[in-house]
């Protein structure tokens, strides 16, 4: 790890070490004041940029970093004050606002404030996942575009400060700010563009393993990469291009069948589950959403099967009648697949009225859990994308009743799952679409396949 000599104390405090690629990102941004780093996923970028904030606030320059979102400008945070725990200025610990006995301050920002960083003078200031902000032009109030024109480059004239922005690409917009600055040389940023394949140290290299039989190993990784990832997915999360999805299906039902069929539901699996996104419309309906899944470790080729599906718009007041009957589903459902651990509950999106039925849920000695914050903060194109892979691989399969089934819905009859899951387009921010099938189908697919957290 790189340490650096803290003036006027007698301490070194641990930055991070950068690996060779990160190095020449670095390089080639020397003497920029405004920095563009398009990385592939697990490039580190996100290490670099904290090293280089580091430095700044060590040096007693004030720094800030922004997120699109209040939940990672808080991981990073916390990640800082463990470095910087010996330098923080007493009552400087609450995550928001750092000041260090060198001088140096850092500020941590969520852009979803569009006056984020307004009224300061900082000397440094990173944006981190910059092509997740709001899209729109600078006259779009809590645009990014806006946000940058407006509040925060004005913030960098009193010392003539330096940015680095930091992200994967997603997609072609000129709308989106990150596209903007790294296509359109009238921002007046320099590009740095490195892949995932550009950091020289992952995989890890295992214990006792030799240098040889890393490279095979790095090289045979990197190759299922390519095989299990639809092309389009793997242009811009490993190669970090930019690609253009207008009229791309993004989950192909061909991926989703077998011999282009839906398949039977499966006669033995392990067990099954259901995810539960509820919303609410109006002042007292609420959309009521669940679908349900099969888990199988054991099979060969696919290993979640849709079993089922239902919507409903429901008065609030009875959504204490709805969740019984979801449960008592589930029950039917893991005898019909004889399921060897039976159901194992629901899991359910902690917003809007899902809160109240995670308490019935509680309150009735039924198994619920909420699903985790880290992944219903995502936005639903990065959702869709955390699980492209499974479904490209073909780990995922509708059943024939899942498919086959047609329900009203707002005086619609149609297969609204399908309809939903095939109809979404990444990036296609103008839609307005119901999507809280979409949603339950990918939370499902994370839950499955991820861990604990559906990653």
């Amino acid at each position: 790890m790189a340490s650096v000599p803290v003036p006027s104390t007698r301490h070194q405090i641990s930055i991070g070490r950068l690996h060779a690629g990160q190095r020449q990102a670095v390089a080639a941004m020397r003497g920029r004041r405004f920095m563009a780093l398009r990385c592939g996923r697990r490039f580190g970028k996100t290490e670099l940029a904290k090293n280089w904030i580091l430095r700044g606030a060590l040096l007693g320059e004030t720094c800030a970093w922004l997120v699109p979102q209040h939940v990672t400008a808080t991981e990073v945070s916390v990640e800082v004050q463990q470095r910087l725990s010996i330098l923080l200025e007493p009552g400087s610990r609450s995550g928001v606002v750092m000041r260090l006995k060198t001088g140096g301050r850092i500020d941590f920002w969520s852009l979803e404030n569009p006056i984020a960083g307004r009224g300061r003078g900082y000397n440094r200031i990173v944006i981190d996942e910059a092509a997740f902000t709001k899209p729109g032009g600078n006259r779009e109030v809590g645009s990014m575009q806006n946000i940058w024109e407006t509040a925060l480059k004005p913030t960098l004239y009193d010392n003539a400060g330096r940015a680095l922005v930091c992200s994967n690409a997603a997609g072609k917009d000129p709308d989106n700010f990150f596209y903007a600055i790294c296509t359109d040389p009238a921002f007046g940023f320099h590009e740095f563009h490195a892949t995932t394949l550009d950091n020289p140290e992952l995989p890890k290299r295992l214990a006792r393993e030799s240098h040889d039989a890393w490279l095979a190993r790095r090289q045979a990784l990197q190759d299922e990469l390519k095989r299990d990832n639809d092309p389009l997915v793997y242009a811009q999360e490993f190669l970090a291009e930019f690609v253009d999805w207008s009229g791309v299906a993004f989950f192909s039902r061909e991926k989703l069948f077998r011999d282009g069929q839906a398949v039977p539901w499966p006669t033995r699996c392990d067990s099954v589950f259901a995810v539960i996104d509820t919303a609410s419309k109006t002042g007292t309906e609420h959309d009521a959403t669940v679908t349900y899944f099969a888990y199988d470790s054991l099979a060969s080729g696919a290993r979640l099967f849709i079993l089922d599906w239902d919507i409903a718009q429901i008065e609030g007041s009875l959504l204490e009648v709805w969740l019984p009957a979801v449960f008592q589903r589930l029950e039917q459902l893991a005898r019909e697949c004889r399921a060897t651990y039976g159901h194992v509950g629901a899991h359910i999106e902690d917003r809007n009225s899902g809160t109240i039925l995670l308490q019935q849920a509680q309150r009735r000695g039924l198994r619920a859990g909420a699903i985790q914050s880290r992944l219903t903060a995502m936005g639903k194109d990065e959702r869709a994308l955390s699980v492209s892979g499974y479904v490209h691989r073909g780990l995922v399969k509708y059943t024939d009743h899942a498919f086959h089934k047609v329900q009203v819905y707002k005086n619609i009859s149609r297969n609204h799952l399908v309809d939903q899951v095939e109809s979404f387009r990444l990036g296609d921010r103008r839609s307005h679409r119901e999507d809280d099938l979409l949603d339950s189908f990918c939370y499902g697919i994370a839950l499955a396949f991820g861990d604990e957290n559906g990653f």
